[in-house]
């Protein structure tokens, strides 16, 4: 066994003492995430998970490394009646079984996929495809109820890749070993590209290993790995954010969800005029600013603020309002509600639970909030499980820059915690506009009545690192958080 295999089959066992530096030709990647989340199948995936199923399975579309839609199996398309319908042209190419990828074979297996999305958040997004359809030759079409300008970016998901008998249709394949893979571009001319003689020379294996943060940056610290992907607000404290990172810690400027969700409108949970006061009462400046991250703008809106066509109709709340002045409200609001509970025979106790995950970014955030809540009188305890939690945290980038992302995290069908069905007709309204602007007008109103329901607690942008080694090409921080693979496995000239 050459060393670069002892290297993926016996680096946690042995400390990685078996070779001391990166074999010529490859590179070495740690992926923070466990085993079986990272290699899991189906359809709910994990940011590990999205990240191999992209480079072991292709869908019609795929992302670069800037996220930039780029053609997968489909080698072109084009857009027509308004945006309601979309014509992907195939590839010629076969399945792994050695069947052709036709277009009948491509639409079933689109459809089975959009199926199986129903019921989740990603199946909301794409509910305007109405219609799948199999056409002459290599042409697949897509009929939408309504135009969906990010249609694309939905088919390039990593849940919208079409799996198929006989192996992978990604760019690379994969063996696995344990906790590691390592994964290989194929020939390129089974991934739809002309195909020169010495198209070796221009290609590296992918040595991923799968482990724990403090894990991931000890190898990178020890020059073991060239990157470390999957970095969060709860392993960035274990990052040396200082001086000395310049240059290899990475930070991606994403927009998404990040902030407490109810899980139920019960107790203090059920005033929402005590949920918008646990809303003002926090000091988000001051809980952002202990990561040393400059640029983290915190928020106070469900949506994030800034997107592509906002038309400005939803402002942060409280924005020129003093702290304690908020605070002080805060204590009053709950003191009455406590009084009156205990007025009418029911628990008045102001102590909630918190959902969070391990590790120690989360640790210091649950320390925080905890604090600020005491000083308006309530008692923060971290829950053991989400499912007994009055709050949980939501730490999710959105998949595309549109607010119908984020007010589809929040649609009852969803069953996730307290809703607004009227805020789900507003949605329904907003898509079926033609008009761009009364569309916005729509979304904004919805957004205005989740902010005024206070069924989400919004603190900021989630927060994404990566560890990148100098000068090592195939990476490109983007707002969405995404980093291939396949990029990183072909060599600079």
């Amino acid at each position: 066994m050459r060393c670069r295999h002892a290297f993926l089959a016996l680096a946690f066992a042995a400390g990685l003492t078996a070779c001391d530096s990166p074999a010529e030709g490859e590179i070495d990647v740690a992926l923070i995430g466990s085993p079986d989340t990272v290699f899991a199948d189906g359809l709910r995936l994990a940011p590990g998970a999205q990240i191999v199923r992209a480079a072991t399975q292709s869908g019609l579309v795929a992302l670069n490394a800037n996220g930039d839609v780029v053609p997968d199996l489909a080698e072109r398309w084009l857009v027509t009646d308004g945006g309601r319908t979309f014509i992907f042209r195939l590839r010629e190419s076969d399945w792994p079984d050695g069947s052709p990828l036709t277009a009948e074979s491509v639409a079933d297996r689109l459809e089975a996929t959009l199926a199986d999305l129903k019921g989740t958040s990603l199946g909301l997004d794409l509910a305007p495809v109405e219609e799948v359809r199999a056409m002459a030759g290599r042409v697949v079409e897509l009929r939408l109820s309504e135009p969906e300008p990010y249609l694309l970016q939905l088919l390039a998901q990593p849940e919208l890749a079409l799996g198929a008998p006989g192996g992978d249709t990604g760019a690379m394949t994969l063996a696995r070993t344990d906790g590691s893979a390592e994964l290989a571009l194929r020939p390129p001319g089974e991934r739809g590209l002309p195909q020169p003689e010495d198209w070796q020379d221009d290609v590296r294996a992918v040595n991923l290993m799968v482990t724990d943060a403090r894990h991931a940056i000890a190898l990178f610290n020890d020059n073991r790995v060239q990157m470390v992907l999957g970095g969060d607000l709860g392993s960035l404290p274990l990052v040396d954010t200082g001086p000395l990172s310049t240059g290899t810690l990475r930070i991606d400027s994403t927009f998404g969800l990040f902030g407490l969700r109810v899980r139920r409108a019960k107790g203090l949970l059920g005033s929402d005029r005590v949920r918008e006061a646990l809303a003002m009462a926090i000091d988000r400046q001051a809980l952002l600013a202990r990561y040393n991250i400059g640029g983290w703008v915190a928020t106070t809106r469900p949506v994030a603020p800034g997107l592509p066509g906002d038309p400005g109709l939803v402002a942060e709340r409280w924005a020129d309002a003093d702290i304690e002045e908020l605070r002080e409200e805060a204590r009053a609001r709950i003191g009455t509600w406590q009084r009156a509970a205990a007025a009418d025979g029911e628990p008045a106790s102001a102590t909630l639970s918190v959902a969070l995950p391990e590790g120690r970014g989360w640790d210091l955030l649950y320390r925080d909030l905890a604090q600020q809540w005491a000083s308006v009188g309530v008692t923060l305890e971290r829950a053991g499980e989400a499912g007994a939690a009055d709050l949980v945290l939501v730490d999710a980038v959105a998949r595309y820059p549109a607010p119908r992302w984020f007010l589809n995290q929040f649609a009852c069908s969803l069953r996730r915690g307290p809703c607004l069905d009227d805020a789900d007709t507003l949605v329904a309204q907003g898509l079926a506009e033609a008009d761009p602007a009364q569309r916005a007008v729509r979304f904004a109103e919805a957004e205005a009545q989740l902010t005024l329901a206070n069924v989400f607690i919004p603190l900021g942008a989630p927060l994404r690192w990566t560890l990148v080694r100098g000068g090592l090409e195939g990476y490109q921080a983007n707002a969405y958080g995404w980093h291939p693979l396949p990029p990183l496995a072909e060599i600079p000239r």
